[in-house]
């Protein structure tokens, strides 16, 4: 018997009703109450349209044509290790189908705090209440987190920590017969003086929708560089939120390499709350067949003295469509900042498609700010000169492509990690002709 598919609002409605039991934090008034909050957020905002004006260009319906089901747990023998991109010395915290494996992870040595979500909430809850799921917001899918979140990571740094080894969170999602869900959540806190390298890495293999929402404190005088590895599977859907809060004087960088999924979703909301904060966004995604990739960043400067770079750079062939909207908005206090957004896509294919808004809001005025736009295709003048010194034309193509995207990759301050990425995209590039 065929089961008839439920409008997708009251599915996930369903959803929380029938799982709400089994999420962390049960027994825990201030969990249950902002898992509350969120759905009855949810439930009044509803799902995204084709008329929502953050959504128009993405395909909503990819995220809820399926009725994607609760992850379970990974079946037996599965190796989520395989998965990674490349081996180097990290602490490391490893999640199959959104739930924690510990004999595969590495934990921080004493002094720091690196554990899953659920098991924090079990033992000492107090830790995570001022920060956990607290400020709440954005769209529907966000709030759909914080309402399912079923495990995820923690990482408090106590003052002055610096680590000496970056932290990979390493999340891998395997579906069978039916397409799953995981809802995933993120903290990272870190105090004054700390600083860390944070790894966040994706993948997987089948069909499922990964729903994920990071939080980042980036306390006084902290330095945090976060790299968003997006390496989903063909069929995958991603949605993911990045939500960053910065105290004065702090340095906080994110780095997202989109390079997998059927459909991606990136929202970035920065605020940078204190005077002499400095905030950098860069991106880079590789699209070829059908997919489509959605980046949308907001980064606020709220005090002066402020600082913030922004740079997403795409790659698409096929049919493939991305779609990026870039917005850094000035307070009335935020005096002397200095900001720049630029989004810039190479078109490989006559069938692929962006559609970019990089702008500024702007409520001071003695500020220096810059943005723009490119879409353009390969070079004829850098083709012929390539050819003429013997050079392929596939090879020339590759050569080019792959000298607009390297610019992302070298900006990872981590070497083994810059190294296989370099390496995946030489390999992919002779695909994208």
């Amino acid at each position: 018997m065929t089961a008839v598919l439920q409008d997708p609002k009251e599915r996930f409605l369903a959803e929380f009703l029938a799982v709400q039991k089994d999420l962390p934090g049960q027994g825990l008034s201030w969990v249950e109450s902002r898992r509350r909050r969120a759905l009855d957020r949810f439930e009044a905002q509803g799902l995204p349209t084709d008329k929502t004006e953050d959504w128009r260009f993405t395909p909503v319906g990819l995220l809820v044509d399926k009725a994607f089901e609760q992850a379970g747990a990974a079946p037996k023998n599965f190796e989520p290790a395989r998965f990674a991109l490349c081996d180097f010395p990290v602490y490391r915290l490893v999640f199959v189908n959104g739930r924690y494996v510990s004999n595969l992870s590495r934990p921080l040595p004493k002094g720091t705090l690196l554990s899953s979500v659920s098991s924090i909430l079990k033992t000492e809850p107090k830790l995570l209440e001022p920060y956990l799921g607290r400020e709440s917001s954005g769209h529907a899918f966000n709030n759909l987190n914080t309402a399912l979140f079923r495990d995820g990571a923690v990482l408090h740094l106590s003052r002055g920590t610096v680590l000496d080894e970056p932290v990979h969170l390493l999340f891998v999602s395997t579906a069978g017969k039916e397409a799953t869900a995981s809802y995933l959540r993120v903290l990272i806190v870190t105090e004054r003086g700390s600083s860390a390298k944070i790894v966040e890495e994706y993948a997987g293999e089948g069909e499922y929708l990964t729903n994920s929402v990071t939080e980042v404190l980036s306390g006084e005088g902290s330095r945090v560089e976060l790299i968003k590895l997006q390496r989903e599977s063909a069929q995958a859907r991603h949605v993911a939120a990045l939500r960053v809060r910065q105290e004065k004087d702090s340095v906080f960088s994110a780095h997202s390499i989109a390079l997998g999924a059927l459909l991606s979703r990136n929202d970035v909301d920065a605020r940078l709350e204190a005077e002499g904060a400095d905030c950098t966004l860069n991106g880079l995604y590789v699209l070829d067949g059908a997919q489509h990739c959605d980046h949308n960043t907001v980064i606020d400067h709220v005090k002066p003295h402020g600082t913030s770079r922004e740079l997403y750079k795409g790659v698409l062939d096929g049919r493939s469509r991305a779609v990026f909207n870039g917005t850094i908005a000035v307070e009335k206090d935020a005096q002397k900042t200095s900001a720049l957004v630029y989004n810039k896509n190479l078109l490989l294919s006559e069938n692929g498609l962006v559609n970019t808004k990089p702008e500024f809001k702007i409520n001071a005025n003695d500020v220096q700010c810059r943005h723009g736009a490119t879409i353009g295709q390969l070079s004829g003048d850098a083709l012929f000169y390539l050819r003429s010194r013997g050079l392929s034309l596939a090879a020339a193509r590759s050569l080019l492509v792959y000298a607009f995207a390297s610019e992302m990759v070298d900006a990872l301050s981590i070497l083994p990690l810059r190294e296989a990425l370099a390496e995946v995209l030489h390999k992919r590039l002779p695909e994208l002709n």
